[in-house]
């Protein structure tokens, strides 16, 4: 079987080892791809947005089934491109994938099936979001309701804060078109976890827990970024806020994407806050998490193609997902600057050793061969260094560990990712 998995980051690395484990794969490729991704693919120039060269790649090689990891060729319909052409590809259509495209279309499915969420507005007018702002409770949250590399929200603690925050997004711009139209959303406190789950349109699969951390610095200061780290699975994702979520919110949304006409086939990753109220739902992505996938898939016991596989047929009331009974940390090493300015091109030292450790990951998020062969890094997260511990404290002094292993000039990390599970 020919499998070809479209993206260049840390997810899509967790996605191909996954992938290079099953027994019914003869070859793997990668659209872009990276240095690490090539150890395991054949990585191939056409870009995620370039879907005539990734169809036309597909036919020419007789791709069997290929993977899109990435939220902008799902939102910008990828997968209907594929499928018109006969081809079988996981992921959503486009119709489907607005639920992570537009934050104001997801907040108003919310609304209308009453799955739980923060109170919330959507304005067009910057003018009209700025009033609204003057009288709203603070703290208040505003979101770009497009895509914006997972920093497009802002909390703001004052009305000065939230009038420049509503000039940043909608009038400077500051995200591209994803801030033509904004959500003002309540600012919910509690519990941050993240729930990945696989899809075939009417069933769903919970896979195991995890929680991300989305600031630059130590004690969650700092910029938003992408990701710095994550551990699965989550000690605050209790047996009753999986029953009561099971019950309000993971079928629930699946039943109302079908009832609107858009059903989902994918993975869907439910953002949640644990409130004093209850679980409400933060935000809803249509794809595996990064760096969540990087915790979640090397805990998986089944063949991922299986589970995909059956995603697509429509059969996933068929499979048995199952997770090992251990946890996982992954530590992202970053380049110092990241999410502002940094500098690239710096060889990378000490990869070889994940080779010969069990249980230890260095899954590659921004990295480049250069002209020797040598491995460099090539972004502002470069590595996601993933270990796993019969617990999450095992597990989390494990990937600190091996954080160590690697050596490249400005490597930057945070150094508390997980701490929160010693107040579990």
């Amino acid at each position: 079987m020919k499998v070809l998995i479209v993206g260049s980051g840390g997810r899509e690395h967790a996605i191909a080892a996954s992938v290079s484990k099953s027994s019914r794969v003869d070859k793997i490729y990668c659209a872009p791809g990276n240095a690490g991704i090539g150890q395991l693919a054949e990585c191939v120039p056409i870009g995620a947005m370039e879907f005539e060269k990734l169809v036309a790649f597909a036919k020419e090689k007789e791709i069997d089934f290929t993977i899109i990891g990435m939220d902008d060729p799902l939102v910008g319909g990828v997968v209907d491109a594929f499928e018109a052409e006969g081809l079988r590809v996981f992921g959503p259509r486009k119709n489907a994938a607005i639920l992570e495209g537009s934050k104001a279309f997801s907040k108003d499915l919310m609304k209308k099936y009453h799955i739980p969420t923060a109170a919330y507005e959507t304005f067009d007018d910057p003018t009209a979001a700025a009033e609204y702002v003057k009288t709203a409770k603070l703290p208040i949250v505003l979101k770009a309701d497009g895509l914006a590399l997972g920093k497009g929200v802002l909390i703001c603690n004052t009305l000065d804060e939230a009038l420049a925050g509503v000039k940043e997004i909608m009038e400077d711009k500051k995200f591209g078109a994803a801030g033509n139209h904004m959500v003002v959303e309540e600012f919910m406190t509690g519990r941050e976890v993240s729930v990945l789950s696989f899809v075939d349109g009417k069933t769903i699969k919970i896979m195991s827990s995890a929680q991300d951390h989305k600031r630059a610095k130590d004690g969650d200061q700092g910029l938003n970024t992408g990701g710095m780290g994550t551990f699965s699975p989550s000690p605050f994702y209790t047996k009753e806020v999986d029953e009561f979520c099971k019950k309000y919110i993971y079928q629930a949304t699946v039943d109302a994407m079908a009832a609107e006409g858009r059903p989902f086939t994918g993975v869907i990753f439910f953002g949640l806050m644990l409130t004093s109220e209850g679980p409400k739902v933060l935000e809803y992505n249509a794809r595996f998490g990064d760096p969540e996938a990087q915790v979640v898939l090397p805990r998986m016991k089944n063949d991922v193609l299986d589970v995909m596989e059956a995603c697509v047929n429509g059969t996933l009331d068929q499979i048995d997902l199952q997770f090992e009974d251990n946890a996982a940390v992954c530590v992202v090493l970053a380049s110092d600057g990241y999410p502002v300015s940094y500098e690239k091109g710096f060889e990378i030292g000490g990869l070889d050793r994940f080779l010969k450790e069990d249980g230890y990951y260095c899954f590659h998020a921004g990295t480049a061969l250069n002209g020797e062969g040598k491995i460099v890094t090539n972004g502002g997260r470069v590595l996601g260094v993933t270990a796993k511990g019969a617990d999450l404290k095992e597990a989390r002094a494990n990937a600190y560990a091996a954080t160590e292993w690697v050596t490249f000039q400005n490597k930057y990390m945070r150094h508390d990712i997980g701490k929160a599970i010693d107040e579990a």
